[in-house]
């Protein structure tokens, strides 16, 4: 089979290649060995690689597998984790040179849920420094770049996810969610990207940016793949004092293909933000496709969604500084000034600044779960924007000039502060071939619904199907 064609089979055919032993996991690994090398030096996806280790790994799967020991759908396939993710005996450098030399004692939950689910590590991906902006810019380790464009940023702050993933040098990624740092980069790179309901996946042993508002989950090409993913990754854990105890269906049961009766909220507010004119028509196009399929869709309110930038970045600025406050006096002068900018001036963030802003967030929270009581989904743009050029600081939705991180974020947040399921999925591409992605969020835990919604306008369109040019 054609090297190339490995690297964009989703994990769902490759893992049915490999269980009738059609493809072979060191097949499907040095495929993507050569797709990295090919690429790597455009993307800058990696910070570790680990093409020995990787190779070792899938020639022991190749001989589990012969021998009948197959664990599952992910046995042989390669992963990406994002590199605030612990591996044991495998650095992990949360995006800075300062802990370039960090080994890990142990795995992280997620990383150690993959091991015994066969997955094979092919390396540690590339960052915002400590997942703290949402554009993809690392001078330590050098700026992701879009695969779509090289010249464009890829999102952050899982942005080496991102380009990972959607130029085939990983089967399955993992980012971070803390202001929209897995539906960034989804929706600039053109890929699925699920930020699961707050406690489904477990933190522990990941760096944290703001422990109430992190969430780790999967970045992959399809949804199908998205559902493999969580029925590995997802469950409780002890360890992680968030960690929800709820019951774990199969989430492969949600891709079903229909839509019918799947009542669909569209935020009046979200089309009154600046948005470009070409994003604002895809996402139109979307929601009436899945009308055409069955679901009911109506404009809703949601007030609350013009308040979650303040809120999110008073949530996260004081937390992200109490959590770094002891590396931002010792090795301050060693961070990327817009990140120790961010955490200096969260330092100045008052006890009653956070307390009412959390205040706030239970508001916007009690107003999200008011509106999934009339629908299901609500449905809007995952960006204003398409991926903006590498290290602008402002960027143009429809008319209006704005910043860039708070474009990046104005639809993800209130995602974050409520802990709802969201995902995006690609839903256009701009004129100048940039994608555009959909965003949908659910009702807490039921990601099913969320799934259902995405796999079947995935299913119904094909611009998961399209590679970037390179």
């Amino acid at each position: 089979m054609d090297a190339l064609e490995i690297c964009y089979m989703s994990a769902g055919d490759l893992s049915n290649l490999v269980q009738s032993k059609e493809v072979s996991p060191v097949e499907i690994i040095d495929a993507h060995l050569a797709r990295v090398e090919e690429t790597e030096p455009v993307l800058n996806s990696f910070i570790t690689l680990l093409a020995d280790e990787s190779r070792a790994a899938a020639r022991q799967a190749e001989k589990d597998i012969q021998a009948g020991r197959y664990k599952g759908p992910l046995h042989g396939i390669p992963v990406g984790l994002k590199d605030l993710y612990n591996t044991g005996g495998v650095r992990t450098t949360s995006g800075s040179k300062i802990f370039d030399t960090f080994i890990p004692a142990e795995d992280c939950t997620v990383a150690a849920k993959f091991q015994q689910a066969g997955a094979i590590l092919l390396g540690k991906l590339n960052m915002h420094q400590f997942a703290y902006g949402p554009t993809g810019e690392n001078p330590d380790y050098g700026h992701m770049h879009n695969p779509w464009n090289p010249e464009m940023v890829t999102g952050g702050s899982s942005g080496g996810s991102g380009s990972a993933a959607a130029a085939g040098q990983c089967t399955i990624t993992t980012g971070s969610d803390t202001g929209g740092s897995i539906r960034i980069p989804a929706a600039l790179c053109g890929i699925v990207g699920l930020k699961p309901t707050y406690g489904l996946v477990s933190r522990w042993g990941l760096t944290a940016l703001s422990w109430s508002l992190d969430h780790p989950g999967p970045m992959v090409r399809t949804v199908e793949d998205a559902a493999i993913t969580m029925n590995v990754i997802a469950g409780y854990d002890p360890r992680d004092v968030a960690s929800a105890k709820v019951d774990i269906p199969d989430y492969i049961t949600a891709l079903t293909g229909d839509v019918r009766g799947l009542r669909i909220g569209m935020p009046k507010e979200y089309f009154d933000a600046p948005l470009d004119p070409q994003v604002r028509k895809a996402v139109m196009d979307a929601v009436s496709l899945l009308e055409s399929m069955g679901a009911e869709v109506k404009e809703v309110s949601f007030p609350m969604f013009n308040e979650s930038q303040a809120i999110s970045s008073t949530v996260l600025m004081a937390e992200a500084s109490a959590y770094h406050r002891d590396l931002l006096e010792k090795d301050g002068h060693q961070l990327y000034e817009p990140v120790r900018q961010r955490l200096e001036a969260g330092l100045f963030i008052s006890a009653a600044d956070y307390l009412r802003a959390q205040q706030a967030r239970a508001i916007l929270d009690a107003e999200g779960r008011r509106l999934l009581d009339d629908v299901d989904l609500l449905a809007g743009p995952t960006e204003p924007v398409t991926a903006p050029e590498l290290l602008s600081s402002k960027v143009m939705a429809g008319e209006q000039e704005i910043g860039v991180v708070g474009a990046l974020t104005q639809y993800t947040r209130p995602y974050n502060i409520n802990g709802f399921p969201a995902i995006s999925v690609p839903c256009g591409f701009s004129e100048s071939g940039m994608p555009i992605g959909l965003q949908l969020a659910g009702k807490p835990f039921h990601e099913l619904t969320v799934l259902r919604a995405a796999h079947a306008y995935e299913q119904a369109t094909d611009w998961h199907t399209r590679r970037p040019p390179l």
